[in-house]
């Protein structure tokens, strides 16, 4: 297990599991991100992280937000596994194998990302207006349940009088954490 805090540069936390470096995932999904305060910026973090995912040459298939929405709304047991795997990370902080093996199978991939909206608002900080994004990602083996890799980041852009998209800030912290995901490099 290895846990990086970093500064300047780097991200603010990263959590690498065991085999992360082997880890080659060939489809991936963005899991709905888990209720927070934020629900506002929910859709737009899931298709701004599906596009950052999009630009990663070792995975062949990045599954829409669209589609994620359509597999959960039209299969009762997609959502309740679904509803269950948040519900367990919630209260054990640890993923459920079982409901992630289903979560995999539904949406036909092999790794989903799990995400949590940290900050996504207009704020005073220091005398100073700041436009802030901040996300928590989890990658899992969807066919093990293993969290593979989980990483917290977060960013911040001063202004006077515009005020920052924060969906372009997201992109910018997106970027920045996918880059940062396993697998970095082929062996």
């Amino acid at each position: 297990l290895i846990l990086l805090i970093a500064g300047c540069g780097g991200l603010q936390e990263v959590w690498e599991g065991p085999g992360a470096m082997m880890f080659r995932p060939q489809a991936i999904a963005v899991l709905p991100p888990m209720a927070s305060q934020y629900d506002s910026a929910r859709e737009d973090t899931q298709e701004v992280l599906s596009g950052a995912l999009n630009k990663v040459a070792s995975i062949e298939r990045v599954v829409s937000p669209e589609n994620v929405t359509d597999i959960f709304q039209a299969s009762k047991e997609a959502f309740d596994a679904l509803v269950f795997y948040f519900s367990r990370l919630e209260m054990t902080g640890q993923s459920d194998k079982d409901s992630a093996v289903k979560l995999g199978k539904a949406l036909n991939v092999d790794s989903f990302l799990v995400v949590r909206v940290n900050s996504w608002e207009y704020i005073r900080k220091e005398d100073d207006n700041v436009g802030r994004v901040g996300l928590s990602l989890r990658l899992v083996d969807a066919t093990t349940g293993t969290t593979v890799w989980k990483a917290r980041h977060e960013r911040s852009e001063s202004y006077i009088f515009n005020r920052p998209n924060l969906k372009d800030i997201a992109k910018q912290v997106a970027a920045e954490m996918i880059k940062a995901m396993p697998p970095q490099a082929k062996p």
